[in-house]
């Protein structure tokens, strides 16, 4: 993996324009910089589980990197569009409270190859996702950061998959069991990470957290901005990391499925919030 292909300096950040910030995108913008920039949380995990890799070591820190970044241009983005935002007095306020649910050795999923089918996912689900931003997003600034990092993150897709591949050879992990990883890493989207970054970002002091408020609030925000193209990309990327047919009936019937069941969760999470 090489060196970002971007850099904080690269952002147009003198066309800033306050007159087109979305409020209700600010919000979901200040709650993503905090889980980006825990990157390095991750990094850590991923090189205990692939503790004899250097190679795949080596494309992770170079990953965490990037996605520190993401993290620092979002950041910096919020706080000239909300200058009261204390981007490292948030951050800290998420990683006091949240903790990186792993154990102390070897993966969460069962193998290496369920690590980095879980990986390819997470990766789906962020290009995707900034990619919708960015379509949806009329401030400059932000859509240009948006657009940056869903690059990056299609790329991180790849690293992984390229690497699954490799340990596919070694493991022999079915298609079965890679898609009952990808299957669960999906369900986890709804788990307390993004949620309580998003409480750690927007709520005043004092205020408790209560992950089912928190998690429609997040929800009712952030996955207005999708589209059915998004849908039919996210599934396809993420059949391909499950070892099935990304442009097959099965894939397309998913898609369906996939947008209907999105819409009518953003549906449910608009009127809960």
């Amino acid at each position: 993996m090489t060196k970002s292909h971007w850099s904080l300096e690269d952002i147009p950040w003198d066309r800033f324009d306050p007159d087109k910030v979305d409020s209700e995108m600010l919000k979901v913008a200040k709650a993503a910089s905090l889980v980006e920039y825990n990157g390095g949380d991750y990094a850590a995990y991923l090189s205990q589980v692939f503790d004899d890799d250097p190679e795949f070591q080596a494309a992770v820190r170079v990953w965490a990197d990037e996605e520190v970044q993401h993290g620092r241009a979002l950041g910096r983005w919020a706080q000239m569009a909300d200058p009261s935002f204390d981007f490292e007095a948030r951050f800290k306020r998420f990683t006091d409270g949240y903790h990186l649910p792993v154990g102390d050795a070897g993966s969460v999923r069962g193998s290496r190859s369920g690590e980095l089918v879980a990986r390819c996912i997470v990766e789906v689900g962020t290009s995707s996702y900034y990619t919708a931003l960015a379509a949806a997003c009329e401030e400059p600034v932000l859509r240009a950061i948006c657009r940056c990092i869903a690059a990056d993150e299609f790329r991180h897709y790849k690293l992984f998959l390229t690497h699954l591949r490799r340990y596919l050879a070694a493991e022999k992990v079915g298609r079965v069991r890679r898609a009952a990883v990808a299957l669960g890493r999906i369900r986890e989207s709804e788990d307390d990470e993004l949620a309580y970054a998003y409480y750690a970002a927007n709520s005043e002091p004092g205020v408790p957290y209560e992950r089912k408020r928190w998690s429609r609030a997040y929800g009712a925000r952030a996955f207005r901005y999708y589209r059915r193209e998004h849908v039919e990309r996210g599934v396809s990327m993420a059949f391909k990391a499950a070892g099935l047919a990304p442009q097959g009936t099965l894939a397309r019937l998913a898609s369906r499925a996939g947008y209907r069941l999105l819409d009518l969760r953003r549906r449910q999470w608009t009127r809960a919030a």
